[in-house]
Order: C-alpha cells, then sequence, then structure tokens
C-alpha cells in the first residue's frame, strides 16, 4: 500500500517511501509531506524510493503522448473520439458472431441450402478483394502522403466516394456473409453500417467547418457510399 514504513537498524532509523508504478506523479508530493512532517530526532531522515518500477517507463510514455501532440499533421482534420474503438468492438462481435454461426451453432445459417456455394464464394471472394483494396489505397493516401498543403483529397478512390475506407469494411463483411450466410451477423453487419455512417457524417462536419466550399462541391461531384456509373 501507499505510505511511510519505518525501519530500524543497530544505531539508525530508516524511513521508506512507498509508492507503486501508477503513482509516479505523486513522489514529489508525498515527499514534500514527509519532510514537512519532520525528520527522524537525532538525525537527518533518509528516504528511500521502493516498489516504483514502471516510473520510467510512465513517464517516457507521457512525453511520447505529448510530442506525438506537438507534431500532429495540419493535413488531417481529425475523426470521431469513439470511431476507432466502435469499429473495433464491431469487428470482434462480427467475427465472434459469424464464427459461431456458421461452424458451431448454425442457429442461422438456414439461407445457406437455397444459395448456391458456385455463387457465393466468387461474389465473396471479389468483395473481399475489392475491400482490400479500397482500405489499402485509401489507408496509403491519407497516412502514407503528408499534403504541405492541406485540402481536400479527390484522387484515385476518393474520387469514386468519400469514405473508401469504410466502405472497405462494409464490404469486407458482405464478402463474409457471402461465403456464409448467417442471419446473427447480418445484424451486426446492419448495425456496423448504421455506425460507419454516423462516424462519417461527423467527419464531413469537421471537413465543412475546415474546408467550407471546397468541401461542398465534393460533396456534390463524389457520393458517398455508392460509386456513379456516370461523372457528372
Amino acid at each position: 500500500g501507499n505510505g511511510i514504513r519505518k525501519i530500524n537498524s543497530p544505531g539508525s532509523e530508516v524511513k521508506v517511501l512507498v509508492i507503486p508504478a501508477n503513482e509516479g506523479l505523486k513522489i514529489a508530493q508525498e515527499t514534500k509531506r514527509v519532510i514537512e512532517s519532520g525528520g527522524v530526532e537525532g538525525g537527518r531522515p533518509r528516504f528511500i524510493l521502493h516498489e516504483i518500477k514502471g516510473r520510467k517507463e510512465n513517464y517516457m510514455a507521457r512525453q511520447h503522448t505529448q510530442k506525438k501532440a506537438q507534431q500532429q499533421r495540419d493535413d488531417l482534420t481529425g475523426e470521431h473520439t469513439v470511431g476507432d474503438a466502435g469499429q473495433i468492438v464491431l469487428a470482434c462481435l462480427f467475427a465472434a458472431t459469424w464464427i459461431a454461426d456458421t461452424f458451431f451453432f448454425q442457429y442461422s445459417t438456414f439461407l445457406n441450402q437455397y444459395v448456391p456455394l458456385g455463387y457465393r464464394i466468387p461474389c465473396g471472394v471479389v468483395l473481399l478483394v475489392l475491400s482490400g483494396y479500397l482500405a489499402r489505397t485509401g489507408l496509403s493516401i491519407v497516412f502514407g502522403e503528408e499534403r504541405k498543403k492541406p485540402g481536400v483529397i479527390r484522387k484515385s478512390v476518393f474520387n469514386a466516394v468519400r469514405h473508401p475506407v469504410y466502405l472497405s469494411e462494409i464490404l469486407l463483411y458482405l464478402g463474409l456473409l457471402m461465403l456464409s450466410i448467417s442471419l446473427a451477423a447480418g445484424v451486426v453487419w446492419v448495425v456496423a453500417i448504421g455506425f460507419l455512417h454516423y462516424i462519417s457524417r461527423y467527419e464531413e462536419r469537421l471537413l465543412l467547418e475546415r474546408f467550407g466550399d471546397e468541401y461542398e462541391q465534393y460533396m456534390r461531384d463524389v457520393p458517398m457510399w455508392i460509386p456513379r456509373l456516370r461523372k457528372r
């Protein structure tokens, strides 16, 4: 626990300051409190910092976080605070539901008997490949290329849809559903679509605030999810 321990040894008394690793920031305050409470009678107190493993790591982590914040790229506008966490949770939920329903329980996979495997496999593979292409291309453009002058990204997959990375997630889930039609996993897929649409709208409001008319024109020219066969 926290606090001060006294250790008696021949001819001296030692005060031990016990501070756990996750309270490294309180070391100075605790030490000051001990000093102000008075020393050892008959001599100067000696303080031993004990059980503070991880103090250096915590400090370095805080320094890294501060440095990262200072070096935040100006060409990236931002995203929803729960966007990443929500996507991870939904991805895990979908995977667990799809795997459990497909390979173990098979409670809601009865539609597989009505859709031939010869049709489901090619469609599923095409969707998975397209998903991988959108994700890889979109992420490399956004995070792999630093733009000196911030602006609306229009090239490559961003000239087809406004949110190609989020669309890749939707197609990934749909591709797996084509390989094995699970209605339970399909419900999670619908929820994921709603969540991705929500955070996409949030990010678009940020982009409108930053780029104004330029992004409004981009929204008129490029659809949100479904590419146009004929450009305006």
